[in-house]
């Protein structure tokens, strides 16, 4: 469901609970009421996402779950035989089943939340990185990152609803970049 939508449910909820509960919002000017049921709706999203974020951590607290930085082996497991390193993990706003994890060879997307299904996005495939922000997105710090490039699978990527995307936009940028150096690749454009 796009953020969007959720914020309007929102405040459609907000402004129901305003009216039963028999609060008299009369002196108080319409646009200044329109603004704090908008300004309430987007602080109890962020709480929402904050208190999701505690969730998830203390649910993968006793997994094995690499730290920023720190050598990961085909399991995913900490080890020194395989060197990927893991650059940068998250989930997307509001979301439980979704995750993403930047390492220095691949982009690993993980969905679901008692099954699950993980896809695999080397960075020596990509071609272009891009990220979108609409205004409701810039309000909230949020923004989608899309990838393309040569994977077979899917040549099309979308990290939706990242915290901070120009930071992970400039993570996957130098990863990317670094990817094809050590693989030996260079950029070609043709005109």
């Amino acid at each position: 469901m796009k953020i969007e939508t959720v914020r309007t449910q929102l405040i459609g909820t907000i402004w129901q609970a305003v009216a039963q509960s028999g609060v008299d919002l009369s002196g108080i000017p319409q646009k200044e009421q329109d603004d704090l049921v908008r300004s309430i709706a987007d602080r109890v999203m962020i709480t929402i996402d904050s208190l999701m974020d505690e969730a998830l951590e203390a649910e993968m607290q006793g997994q094995p779950v690499s730290e920023k930085g720190t050598d990961l082996n085909e399991d995913g497991k900490s080890g020194e035989e395989f060197n990927e390193k893991v650059l940068w993990q998250a989930r997307p706003f509001l979301s439980l089943v979704e995750k993403y994890i930047v390492t220095n060879e691949r982009i690993k997307i993980i969905h679901g939340l008692l099954s699950r299904e993980i896809e695999n996005f080397e960075l020596i495939r990509i071609q272009d990185i891009d990220f979108k922000q609409n205004l409701g997105e810039r309000m909230l710090g949020i923004g989608d990152i899309f990838i393309k490039g040569h994977d077979p699978s899917d040549p099309e990527v979308k990290l939706r609803n990242i915290h901070k995307p120009e930071e992970v936009y400039e993570i996957l940028r130098r990863a990317w970049m670094e990817a094809r150096k050590r693989h030996g690749l260079q950029f070609r454009e043709y005109m």
